[in-house]
Parts: C-alpha cells; sequence; structure tokens
C-alpha cells in the first residue's frame, strides 16, 4: 500500500495544480480585459473628438474635419482607424486605404466595443459610437490594431508562467516538508512501540498532536492492561503452584516406596502419570489470565445470565431449600462475560455455603456497576470483614467458605479498579457483599 505521505503529497500537489491552471487562466483573463479596457479608453476618447468636430452644412448635410484627432489616422495602414457613417454616406479614415471596414451599427446614444479583422488581416478592438445630430442618423467606429498588444500580452504571459511555476515548484517543496514535519509523530510514536516492545519502556511518553492523541491514549492503555494481566497471570500461576506443590511431592514420595520393589511397573507408571500430571498443571497455568478490560469485552444480559446461574446452583445445592431472589435490569452490560460469571458465581457460591433458605441478589446501572449478594446465614463480624477485605490477603484456601472463592472476587474487582465490601445484611442478618464496578 502506498504510504500516508505520498498519497498526501500526490493529492496536495494535484490540487495545487489545479489552482494553478485556473489562477493562470484567470489571470490571463485579467491581462487582457485590463490592457483592452486601456485601449478601449483611448478609442473613446477619439471617437468623442470626431463627434465633437461634426457641423451641418448648406443642402442639409453632416460634415466633420478629421485633422483634429491624431494624425496616425492619416498614414496608411497605421493600425488605427475609423469610419464615419452619416446615415447611408460613409467617411472612412486614410488609414483604411480603401480597405472596406465592415462594422456593426450602434443604435442612437449607444456604443460597443467587439472585435474585428482589419486590412491585412489585422486583428482590431472596434469601439462603436451611435447618435443623433442634426437629424441625422450617425454611427462612429474607432478600431486600434491587437498586434503590438497581443505581443506585449504573450511576453507577460511568459514571464507571468514563469513566475507561477517557480512559485508552484516552490509551494510542492515546501508542502512535502510540511507533510513528512507533520507525520514525524506518527514516525516517533512507531519508534516508541519499537522500544515498548524491546523491554526498554512501558509507555507511549510523548507529546503528540491532538489528532493522534487517542490513539496513543489507546496503546498505553493497552500496554497498562498487558502489563496488569501479566501480573495477575503471575499471581494465579504462584497461588496454584503454591498449593498444588504438596500433593505433587506426596505423590512423587509415594512413587519412592518401597512396596513398589515388587511392582516396578506400578512404580513406573505412577511416576509417568505424576509428571504428566505436572506438565499439563504448568502448561495449563500459563494460559491463566483474569481479561479485566470492558473496551475488549462483549455486551451480554446480565439479567438471563443470573437466572442460568440460579438453576445451576439449586442443582449443586439441592439437598438445601434455597429461595434465591434476582433484582436486575434487562439489559445489555459491556463487561467481560467470563470474569463477571466467574465473580457472581463465586458470591453466590458462597452465599449457598453458608445461607439456611434465603439469598438476595441486587443488580443496579448507573455510572457504575454494583453488585449486592445477601444471605440468611450466620455472617462475620466486623473483624472478620475488615480481614477478608484487605488488599492482597489470601485465606487458607483448602478450607471451605469465603476463602478461595473471594480470593478470586478481590482479584477481578481490583483488576476492573473497582471495589468490594463485605458486611452483614441488614434485611437477612447474614454475608453482605457488594461489588462496585466502574462503567466506561
Amino acid at each position: 500500500m502506498i504510504s500516508l505521505r505520498k498519497r498526501l503529497g500526490r493529492g496536495l500537489s494535484l490540487v495545487l495544480c489545479i489552482i494553478f491552471v485556473i489562477h493562470w487562466i484567470a489571470a490571463d483573463w485579467v491581462i487582457r480585459a485590463v490592457a483592452e479596457k486601456q485601449m478601449a479608453n483611448r478609442l473613446a476618447d477619439d471617437g468623442y473628438s470626431l463627434m465633437q468636430t461634426l457641423t451641418s452644412q448648406d443642402s442639409d448635410q453632416v460634415g466633420f474635419n478629421g485633422m483634429h484627432i491624431s494624425s496616425v489616422y492619416n498614414r496608411p495602414l497605421s493600425g488605427h482607424y475609423y469610419l464615419v457613417n452619416v446615415d447611408a454616406q460613409a467617411y472612412p479614415s486614410p488609414s483604411l486605404a480603401q480597405f472596406p471596414l465592415q462594422v456593426e451599427p450602434v443604435g442612437p446614444g449607444q456604443y460597443r466595443i467587439y472585435h474585428l479583422n482589419g486590412p491585412e488581416q489585422q486583428p482590431l478592438l472596434v469601439l462603436g459610437l451611435g447618435l443623433v445630430k442634426f437629424g441625422h442618423r450617425i454611427n462612429i467606429s474607432v478600431a486600434e490594431d491587437l498586434s503590438a498588444v497581443d505581443h506585449d500580452i504573450t511576453a507577460i504571459r511568459v514571464a507571468y508562467l514563469g513566475l507561477t511555476l517557480l512559485v508552484l515548484v516552490l509551494a510542492i517543496f515546501l508542502l512535502n516538508g510540511d507533510i513528512k514535519r507533520s507525520l514525524r509523530p506518527v514516525v516517533l510514536v512507531g519508534r516508541e512501540i519499537e522500544q515498548v516492545s524491546r523491554g526498554y519502556q512501558q509507555r507511549i511518553e510523548l507529546d503528540v498532536p491532538t489528532e493522534i492523541n487517542p490513539m496513543v491514549s489507546e496503546i498505553n492503555h493497552l500496554l497498562t492492561l498487558v502489563v496488569r494481566r501479566l501480573q495477575q497471570s503471575r499471581t494465579a500461576v504462584g497461588n496454584l503452584a503454591h498449593a498444588l506443590k504438596p500433593p505433587i511431592a506426596i505423590f512423587f514420595r509415594i512413587a519412592e516406596d518401597p512396596i513398589f520393589n515388587q511392582h516396578p511397573h506400578l512404580r513406573q507408571e505412577l511416576q509417568t502419570q505424576t509428571d504428566s500430571i505436572h506438565r499439563y498443571i504448568e502448561r495449563e497455568l500459563k494460559r491463566a489470565r483474569i481479561a479485566g478490560d470492558q473496551q475488549a469485552a462483549t455486551v451480554f444480559n446480565l439479567r438471563q445470565e443470573l437466572f442460568s446461574l440460579k438453576k445451576t446452583l439449586r442443582a449443586m445445592y439441592a439437598d438445601k431449600t434455597l429461595d434465591i431472589q434476582i433484582t436486575a435490569p434487562n439489559e445489555l452490560v459491556h463487561f467481560d462475560r467470563e470474569d463477571l460469571m466467574e465473580l457472581l458465581g463465586n458470591l453466590l457460591d458462597n452465599a449457598c455455603k453458608w445461607a439456611s433458605q434465603r439469598i438476595d441478589v441486587e443488580i443496579e446501572f448507573a455510572k457504575t456497576l454494583i453488585i449486592r449478594v445477601a444471605d440468611d446465614g450466620p455472617g462475620c463480624t466486623s473483624a472478620e470483614a475488615q480481614k477478608l477485605t484487605q488488599r492482597g490477603l489470601r485465606l487458607d484456601e483448602s478450607v471451605q467458605g469465603h476463602g478461595l472463592g473471594l480470593s478470586i472476587i478481590s482479584d477481578i474487582v481490583n483488576s476492573y479498579q473497582g471495589s468490594l465490601d463485605i458486611g452483614r445484611s441488614k434485611s437477612l442478618g447474614g454475608f453482605l457483599a457488594t461489588v462496585t464496578l466502574p462503567l466506561r
């Protein structure tokens, strides 16, 4: 795929070229229009001079004196011409040298500027004036050769084209430099990510433009998440390895018992299977993690999941007559499903273990997700509750009750930067766990 720098450079250069062409055409039209405007003003002065020389003569004739205007109109083919039409009578300038100038008639009180081919195919700019004087309809046409003006305009065009091309090349060069400078933060972010991947730093520490600041923030968020998950995975590996170390050691000692001397194949099988179990545990513990991030999660209906969990728990604790009441909005929640179901499963499992009959589950959505699980069991004292909520504390995971389950719950809550409060339920009198998780 073509680089972003080249795409921007080509696109903006194309825009500049189009602007250049339009500008050059417009400037060329303006230059010619100004030149012809100045020429038309001179022609108008000569035309009005001719108009002032009109006189009434005997026998109802109109005369004029062409000597009152510039002598250039008397030199043959000089490029300056006039033609006075009095009714059907034409009085051409001596400079026309008998050339029949086909002018356009102009109405009384009007004037017109137009182009016409003159003697020897000279391009002429013609100014026509119309009037009624001494009872006669008169048309005065004054013309000037445009060849010299065209030559000057061509010279100006070439000079202006060269100057404009120079400006265009300079603008494209500066534009490419500015694009390179503007995209430099993106390049620097790539280098920072490379430094992170090599382990030299853990975050992107750059002052970046506003447009790419959200991207950098999300990358930093993901980097923080990766570190957090790695720490959680290591914690889970350490906890499970510590818990499984004694049973595995016992299996190895059993395999060394002299009783197996008479059955070496059994000893070999026991050792082989114990080694396999050890390898499987090590492999699976490496996969242990808690997602702990809402932005990477999918939405799901928490109320429906709770009713499914309720049926499972009733089957697990069939020896008890449990009344599990669920109050939850029928809405979608944007959390990792496995995390939330692990959290709720452990909370309800602990409640089912200690409850006599009644368990209440309340879910609230506001600016935070609030989960309350209460039971009518014996509960715990304030000192025990404070001990259970201490950060990083691990109770004896071999004891049934509020031990391993609360440790897992605490890890999940901490991964979401939430809070876990443990106390006594005022309505049921037993254990009450309140989990608060921020919504993003």
